[in-house]
């Protein structure tokens, strides 16, 4: 009787000894996921960070890592080539690229971060520009080789009905834009109006006109994140998954945007925490545009959409139109609760 009781007693320890181990070995792994911006660290991506120092990715049982992009076309092609499976990208850009790629889509947008493109042209009011596009007739327009705001001028001289060279565009880098603004070796420049925040810390605001493409009544989605199909496809979970810590991390930055950008400093401490607070009050405007009243934020208008894709299919002469239900992935939005601005 005694040996019986012993072996079971040693039975039970061994058990119980062995049980973390178990626990270990059935604890699911967090899912990898590589996420491109689409430019650099800053306020205009606070609430990724956010989410990120907050635990939120980790919580549904992601490992995110972030990076640094070089342009939200660039975004696109990494996406497609595999090396990463989530990121930032011009939803114009995207329907360029279906239209040149048939098929089932590469890539599709899951959610509006942009629920308008933040598309801006701004001007020295010493060099006679003011609110007025027409103002802009015959000078000298500092822009990227390939950037989104740039590419999408013709839209805007459609809409006002003058030549696509109504101005003269002077190529620059992205990291001169400002230095050839203050120096007057341009009259104007294109910006993402929450980029011109650098250029604001130089030049006083009274002394620049600011036109937005939205006020000459283009209404176009901006950069929306991105999912490749091979993540839509083989782990959907992640992908909504991604979106519910990431729309978390947007009602939160909303709501305390000294912690998102303190978030955003942690990973970018040479940031300076005024300049990106002020960044972000821009961007806000952007994300939380009036659709999202009804909708709530990450979703888009369908005609909206449908619009924008016949704009760019005509202006840019696409040989074939994308559909609408093809650019945008509504499958894996939190719900409506969740994404209604709370701030």
């Amino acid at each position: 009787m005694q040996r019986r009781r012993f072996l079971a007693q040693s039975l039970a320890s061994s058990a119980a000894l062995a049980l973390p181990s178990v626990w270990a070995q059935g604890a699911p792994k967090p899912t990898p996921i590589k996420f491109t911006l689409d430019f650099r660290v800053t306020g205009q991506t606070a609430p990724f960070f956010l989410a990120q120092q907050r635990g939120h990715y980790a919580a549904e049982g992601l490992d995110v890592s972030i990076d640094v992009g070089s342009g939200s076309v660039a975004s696109i092609t990494r996406i497609v080539s595999g090396a990463y499976q989530m990121g930032l990208g011009d939803i114009s850009s995207l329907i360029e690229f279906q239209a040149a790629n048939g098929g089932t889509p590469a890539v599709q947008a899951v959610y509006q971060y942009y629920n308008r493109a933040p598309f801006a042209i701004i001007g020295r009011k010493d060099r006679g520009i003011t609110g007025d596009f027409k103002s802009l007739q015959g000078k000298k327009v500092a822009a990227a080789a390939v950037e989104s705001t740039r590419r999408a001028w013709p839209m805007v001289a459609r809409r006002l009905r003058v030549n696509e060279d109504f101005f003269t565009w002077t190529t620059t880098d992205f990291s001169q834009r400002d230095n050839v603004m203050v120096r007057g070796d341009v009259d104007a420049a294109t910006y993402f109006h929450d980029s011109a925040v650098s250029l604001f810390s130089r030049m006083k605001l009274d002394e620049l006109s600011v036109l937005k493409y939205t006020d000459a009544g283009v209404n176009l989605y901006g950069n929306a994140i991105l999912a490749g199909n091979a993540l839509i496809t083989q782990n959907p979970g992640a992908v909504a998954a991604f979106l519910r810590a990431t729309n978390r991390g947007i009602q939160e930055a909303f709501n305390d945007p000294a912690a998102a950008i303190a978030a955003t400093k942690a990973r970018e401490p040479i940031l300076v925490e005024a300049v990106e607070l002020e960044r972000w009050r821009i961007t806000r405007e952007y994300i939380a545009a009036p659709d999202t009243r009804s909708h709530g934020l990450g979703d888009v208008l369908k005609r909206t959409l449908e619009q924008q894709v016949d704009e760019v299919s005509e202006v840019y002469k696409l040989k074939t139109r994308p559909g609408a239900e093809g650019i945008f992935h509504r499958g894996f939005l939190p719900s409506l609760n969740e994404r209604t601005l709370k701030a």
